[in-house]
């Protein structure tokens, strides 16, 4: 094809999409908004771009000066926003460590992102004394002490207390433009079998992923919008893919953002009376701790808007949140998609829907894409699946901002980007209205008797038995039929249930024919709780793990 590109003058400014732009649209349209951390710090927009360009002198004074990995080691903060933009404005990589991984993986992560610096709050410092003589590149660390004292005697290389760095510091700096394709962040990816793998992105990718959601999120009349009249309350991490991005954009357009540091219901319910959020994010895990919780029950939720995503939301606790008034919706994506992929749209006409079972079953789906983003579904052939909202296909992707591939991981780069397509290892259905389904993941398709069964359909179902609090279900080996459907259960308090009474609950779907007798779980355990991975999914390796041991 034929295009054409004409000359530019000789002074024309080529703009680059760099993480500095956003930080610097934080002053322009509500800069009073405020940065708030527990009940210990608050402060507004012209302070926190203030408190950057002094965090960026602290690391030019230690000789960071681009191209260098800083990790951060700490709880939601307002430093860790600060972070979010000191580091990579200043040409450095941020690396956030996942707290919740093994002291193995952590170490691992360490060395293989080749951090020189790590930002660490008070209370993982007996972690990193124990790994002080195996950490390979490591030549300083900042303590975050939240206001307290922290020991010096350790063994690390300690150069000081983040406040009292910052305080030291310079407030005048000017960041330089350079490569938008500069590196700006990395952090792990946790999979079934081996070391947990980096992915990475870059300043053009973290703007372009911003852009995505202001627009997704503000200009489309749906449910769950967001804009700089609400108060932002994040609870996924923010080691766990940038907070989704959300921190991003709350800063682009001066949105008031509370951060509940380490999580806990009763600092999250102080929080809410006092701060009054009105846009969170968060797994299932977390709402449903929220939205059940005996604190919670006089408290008002109507004017809470939060999107799902990391696991499937269950049909019953969509419903339960929206009995409470909660504006709730799911997303779709993973750590290699920066995240987001797709979020549910529900129209106008659809809000006004007064029956809660529609409203259920619309929020509980996995989304449309996101604008800028292509997905396709391809079937076990190859072939480009029919939007039919009955044909399964592996989820795959292409938009400006995923991973180009596993940080020194060249092998297994190629395979998630095979035919130049990313390939998310879920699958789905999609509509024809471009309504995306997810299934399941392709390592958790129960294949039994030559007959696929979804387990997310039979985790809904289940789900939907009033004494279920909690459900898991995973295929388990079977000598005769290859896999068979095994349960995993947590009951209400005070409630009871026996396999035979799932087994008669089950019949019912039976009966509508929604599922066949086949798929019924063969064998049912009741727990307490049901193992987590490290940022709140379901960790169904060890479920079959527990049950073939």
């Amino acid at each position: 094809m034929n295009i054409r590109k004409l000359p530019s003058a000789t002074k024309a400014f080529k703009y680059p999409l760099l993480i500095k732009s956003i930080l610097a649209y934080s002053t322009m349209l509500e800069p009073e908004n405020e940065i708030v951390y527990k009940d210990q710090v608050r402060y507004n927009y012209f302070e926190l771009n203030r408190r950057v360009r002094k965090q960026a002198n602290v690391f030019k004074k230690l000789g960071l000066d681009g191209g260098q990995t800083i990790a951060v080691l700490d709880y939601d903060s307002h430093r860790y926003l600060e972070c979010f933009f000191g580091i990579p404005m200043t040409g450095n990589v941020l690396h956030t460590i996942n707290w919740r991984l093994s002291p193995t993986q952590i170490l691992y992560t360490i060395n293989h992102a080749e951090d020189v610096v790590i930002i660490c709050h008070i209370d993982f410092l007996p972690l990193l004394e124990s790994l002080a003589t195996q950490m390979t590149t490591v030549k300083n660390i900042i303590v975050c002490a939240d206001g307290g004292e922290f020991p010096r005697g350790l063994s690390l290389p300690i150069v000081g207390e983040y406040e009292e760095l910052l305080a030291e510091a310079s407030d005048e700096y000017e960041f330089e433009d350079f490569d938008e394709d500069a590196v700006a962040t990395t952090f792990y990816t946790t999979g079934t079998t081996g070391n947990p793998k980096g992915v990475y992105f870059t300043h053009r990718q973290l703007v372009l992923h911003t852009l995505s959601i202001s627009i997704t999120f503000s200009a489309i009349d749906g449910a769950c919008r967001f804009n700089n009249s609400d108060v932002y309350m994040p609870l996924t991490p923010m080691f766990h893919v940038h907070a989704w991005g959300f921190p991003y954009v709350a800063t682009l357009v001066n949105t008031k953002q509370v951060y509940v540091g380490k999580f806990d219901p009763e600092t999250v319910l102080k929080c809410f009376i006092k701060e009054k959020p009105t846009f969170s994010h968060c797994v299932p895990t977390i709402l449903q701790v929220l939205v059940t919780h005996p604190a919670t029950q006089n408290l008002d939720l109507s004017k809470w808007k939060v999107v799902i995503g990391g696991s499937a939301l269950p049909k019953t606790l969509a419903k339960a949140a929206l009995q409470r008034g909660v504006d709730v919706i799911t997303g779709y994506g993973m750590s290699e998609t920066c995240p987001i992929l797709s979020t549910v749209y529900v129209s106008p006409k659809d809000k006004l829907n007064p029956d809660i079972d529609f409203q259920v079953e619309a929020r509980t789906r996995s989304g449309t894409p996101a604008i800028f983003v292509s997905l396709r579904l391809l079937d076990d052939e190859g072939n480009i699946a029919p939007q039919d909202n009955e044909t399964i296909g592996e989820v795959t992707a292409r938009t400006p901002w995923l991973t180009q591939g596993y940080f020194n991981e060249p092998e297994k780069s190629e395979e998630l980007w095979r035919d130049g397509w990313l390939h998310t290892g879920d699958v789905a259905t999609m509509s024809s209205d471009n309504s995306l389904k997810i299934t399941d993941r392709i390592k958790d398709v129960i294949k039994t008797g030559g007959e696929w069964v979804s387990s997310i359909d039979l985790e809904n179902l289940i789900g939907q038995h009033e004494a279920v609090m909690e459900v898991a279900v995973v295929g388990i080996p079977d000598a005769k039929w290859g896999e068979r459907p095994h349960a995993m259960i947590v009951l209400k308090e005070g409630k009871t249930l026996t396999k035979e009474d799932l087994k008669t609950f089950m019949q019912r779907y039976v009966d509508d024919k929604t599922i066949t007798a086949w798929t019924i779980p063969s064998s049912v355990d009741f727990t307490t709780a049901i193992p987590k991975t490290s940022v709140g999914k379901i960790d169904k390796k060890v479920i079959r793990l527990t049950v073939d041991g």
